[in-house]
């Protein structure tokens, strides 16, 4: 004969217990998850920000109109290191000494400080771009690198450059107001804004110890495209047409 009895109340209460552990069980498997697949994209985006690629904001107009204040840029930090570096880069370096005034450290409460640090980490926030300068790259070691010719045009091994990046102010026409004759050392570049008489670049910096020139170590590496605002999105050119002949003329 079948026992169609209903359960105790001991086996009802003991059932709902089981089931609240296993969801208890499910609930702490679902966040150790969570954390595992937090620590693990923490991780591949610290790597990708030390070794890859990496985040920083334009603070100064030296580099306009090719980047205005503000801009967010991604680097590529494989150059100099992996990648060579080659005429007409825009990259960002650090200060080699005397080219910026000290800045006073920016106070801030614990939560956007610590905010802050956790975007640095993954290379989404640049708290040191202040500490660092972004020019292009118009001498490579031992280019010589002279302006300004009779049409106002900067040389390179003797080669005239027509550079559609400049900004001059209204009615210049001579890529520099300071003319120079340089020979770029080993080991160190010739660096130039594009704002070429707003920028405190490798021709203003002849006093500092570094005489104006930037040793190669000191790059972060390359400047590759304005990610922010989404309206100015657009990679960076380096316009190897503007220096077309250049190695050659320097052999």
């Amino acid at each position: 004969m079948t026992d169609h009895s209903l359960p105790s109340r001991s086996d009802r209460l003991e059932s709902d217990s089981k089931r609240g552990d296993r969801g208890r069980r499910g609930a702490v498997l679902f966040l150790r998850d969570l954390l595992i697949i937090f620590v693990v994209a923490l991780l591949i985006s610290f790597l990708i920000k030390t070794f890859l690629i990496r985040s920083f904001y334009i603070p100064s107009a030296s580099m306009e109109e090719t980047l205005m204040v503000n801009d967010r840029i991604i680097v590529n930090q494989l150059e100099p290191g992996m990648m060579p570096i080659e005429h007409g880069d825009v990259l960002v370096f650090r200060d080699p000494g005397g080219w910026l005034m000290p800045q006073p450290e920016i106070q801030q409460n614990p939560i956007a400080a610590s905010l802050e640090w956790l975007l640095s980490v993954v290379g989404l926030a640049a708290p040191d771009s202040n500490d660092h300068l972004i020019k292009r790259t118009i001498g490579l070691p031992g280019d010589h690198v002279v302006c300004c010719n009779s049409l106002g045009q900067m040389s390179v091994n003797d080669v005239p450059l027509s550079e559609p990046y400049v900004m001059l102010p209204p009615g210049n026409t001579e890529v520099s107001k300071i003319d120079f004759d340089i020979v770029v050392p080993e080991d160190s570049l010739w660096m130039m804004g594009d704002n070429r008489y707003n920028s405190r670049d490798s021709r203003y910096n002849g006093d500092t110890p570094g005489k104006g020139f930037v040793p190669i170590d000191n790059v972060v590496g390359r400047a590759l495209v304005i990610s922010w605002p989404l309206d100015r999105w657009t990679w960076l050119d380096n316009y190897p047409q503007v220096f077309e002949g250049v190695e050659e003329g320097q052999k």
